[in-house]
């Protein structure tokens, strides 16, 4: 249940960090509104997931999720750059958070 808990951390920390580029800094009320509510829904899930899981790992792991899904977004939705070199270093980090789950005693 913890893993569960710090991947849907890590997914909610993607929507906030969207939303915060849609708020044009916070400057319109719902893109920050949905910032706000992102915000504290993602850090009650890690906070869930601490009471099982190792702050190094958990911490690295949602902020590792969040990096790659925020980029891949900023890709797709605001056409930041597609270059390999980016791209590898994403997957670098996927497999940062791959091996923390392998290696990780829960």
């Amino acid at each position: 249940m913890a893993w569960t808990l710090l991947v849907l951390a890590g997914l909610l920390e993607v929507v906030w960090a969207v939303s915060m580029k849609l708020s044009e800094g916070f400057t319109r009320l719902w893109p920050s509104v949905t910032t706000v509510a992102f915000m504290i829904a993602s850090f009650l899930c890690l906070a869930l997931a601490l009471r099982e899981l190792p702050v190094g790992t958990a911490y690295a792991v949602w902020t590792g999720i969040g990096a790659v899904g925020t980029a891949v977004l900023g890709m797709v939705l605001f056409g930041e750059s597609r270059d390999a070199i980016r791209l590898g270093c994403i997957l670098l980090i996927v497999a940062g958070i791959v091996g923390l789950k392998v290696t990780s005693p829960s």
